[in-house]
């Protein structure tokens, strides 16, 4: 089997389909590639071998192959709704659900001419940080097959690692691009709030959601952002500011030129007095990458966001009180599953029966703390003071951003995890979230990029900058990127075992 076109990055793509690949050709060496390994990753949930080759004979045919996106495959996380494929968020309460609509993201990548080649596994309804929360079985990393590939992403990540798409599209609440990005070597970018359309993705916590770009480099993810973003008036958070152009901030960024940037390092993700949770590991990379953002003429400082050590408990607050109230629409009348409903049930006990057997451990869980959180007598109490430490997260990135350009951070406190390490500790299986949230919280844009291994694992670096200058992440993550594979002699992914190996075989 050929992996020459799994391997490329997006931009070299585009060069070989200009110089004659075509389209159908590259979508069928994924396909082989995902037919061979997927057994052991379970990074999809849908494939559609026919209908790729058709909309890639059919890019071919236009003679569009290799103009902008026309003829790239890209995979959709499965909580994107595509018109006429079964879209699941990870849930058995719809299973087997085909959507009458594209969301506005898959519309977007469609008429750029991409090539879907499925929808990807994730934890369900988005809720989780490993993607063992998945109704239809675990996600595996393909660093090493025995842990976790991040989540709620977790089906992107592990499929753009490992060959089986050259890109995807992940969202974003609490971390879910960022954090399985960082565990799996890729880089994983959370645009601004209301940068990209939230139409068309079912929904977890309404203020907090966001579509984004997961890639193999800087330039790919900068690419696949412009693709879907800019105003949607069928969202109504959408901002109606034009998309920046992010690629040549990238390529621009790759040049190694910081001078004048003013970077800002979290005390209190992972900086000085602030380390119990880290791995000294996921630290030293850390501090080895902030040094060579300094050796490129950027200005450091640590900066101190006190608001931020209360971000974990207040987004564990906002998102399942959200989320209560936005999987109330799933009550087995409208559409999914429908349980009980043999005439000896009234309306009530269908919708109970259903929504017990419908909905997974997880969910279950923030759905009840979320409706307590919202309680008459208890909304003050908690939902109310959670938004408030809300506003002082934001308030904190404000203060920062007067005196740098960006924060950084580690990605995550650790690397990733064995499987079911974590699945009986929902503490411990939040903690993972400990460096994503507060961006999430204010809504401002971050990205993560590789900054080297720690125990043969990705190590992730994460910039931070303020609303609407996402092009400042792609600019200093590019750099950081340029500088470590100058330093290596070759590209991050490129050191992930069996990369170009035959198939492993097995089953999951």
């Amino acid at each position: 089997m050929s992996t020459s076109f799994t391997s490329m990055t997006v931009s070299e793509l585009q060069a070989a389909l200009a110089d004659g690949a075509t389209s159908a050709d590259v979508t069928r060496t994924y396909l082989d590639r995902i037919e061979a390994e997927d057994g052991v990753l379970g990074a999809y949930l849908h494939v559609d071998p026919e209908a790729a080759l058709e909309r890639a004979a059919a890019v071919d045919a236009s003679g569009k192959a290799g103009t902008g996106l026309a003829g790239i495959p890209v995979a959709l996380k499965d909580v994107v709704v595509t018109e006429g494929i079964p879209t699941t968020s990870g849930s058995r309460i719809l299973e087997g659900w085909k959507p009458p609509y594209d969301a506005t993201v898959a519309a977007r990548l469609a008429a750029a001419g991409t090539v879907l080649l499925g929808k990807t596994n994730m934890d369900e309804f988005a809720m989780g940080s490993s993607t063992e929360n998945s109704a239809y079985g675990v996600t595996r990393n393909p660093w090493n097959p025995e842990r976790i590939p991040g989540g709620s992403s977790g089906g992107s990540s592990a499929a753009v690692a490992g060959g089986l798409a050259p890109w995807a599209i992940g969202t974003d609440t609490g971390g879910s691009i960022r954090q399985p990005a960082a565990l799996t070597g890729l880089v994983g970018h959370k645009p601004t709030y209301g940068s990209v359309s939230r139409y068309g993705l079912i929904a977890f916590s309404s203020s907090l959601d966001q579509a984004g770009p997961m890639a193999r480099t800087v330039l790919d993810a900068a690419l696949l952002h412009e693709a879907i973003g800019g105003h949607d008036p069928l969202d109504s958070t959408s901002i109606d500011v034009p998309v920046p152009v992010l690629a040549e901030c990238a390529r621009r960024g790759a040049e190694g030129d910081l001078s004048g940037l003013k970077v800002g390092v979290v005390r209190e993700l992972g900086g000085q007095g602030h380390t119990d949770g880290y791995e000294q590991g996921v630290l030293d990379r850390f501090t080895e990458a902030v040094a060579l953002l300094e050796s490129m003429g950027a200005e450091v400082r640590e900066v101190s966001c006190p608001a931020f050590d209360l971000a974990l408990p207040a987004y564990y607050l906002i998102a399942p009180s959200e989320a209560s109230s936005n999987l109330s629409r799933f009550d087995g009348v409208r559409y999914g599953l429908r349980v009980g409903d043999d005439g000896n049930h009234d309306l009530d006990e269908v919708m109970a029966l259903t929504r017990e057997q419908g909905f997974g451990a997880e969910v279950k869980r923030r759905i009840i703390l979320g409706t307590y959180a919202l309680s008459s007598g208890y909304y003050e109490a908690y939902y109310g003071q959670a938004q408030k430490v809300r506003t002082l997260i934001s308030r904190d990135f404000s203060a920062a951003y007067a005196d740098v350009d960006v924060l950084v951070s580690p990605t995550t406190p650790t690397v990733a995890f064995p499987l079911g390490s974590r699945v009986d500790d929902p503490v411990a299986m939040y903690a993972a979230d400990l460096c994503t949230l507060p961006a999430s919280l204010a809504g401002v844009p971050a990205i993560s990029v590789p900054c080297g291994l720690s125990d043969g694992l990705p190590v992730g670096f994460q910039v931070m900058a303020p609303a609407l200058a996402d092009e400042r992440c792609y600019q200093v993550a590019a750099a950081l990127e340029a500088a470590q594979d100058a330093a290596r002699g070759s590209r991050f992914l490129d050191q992930l075992p069996r990369r170009d190996a035959e198939p492993v075989g097995g089953a999951a």
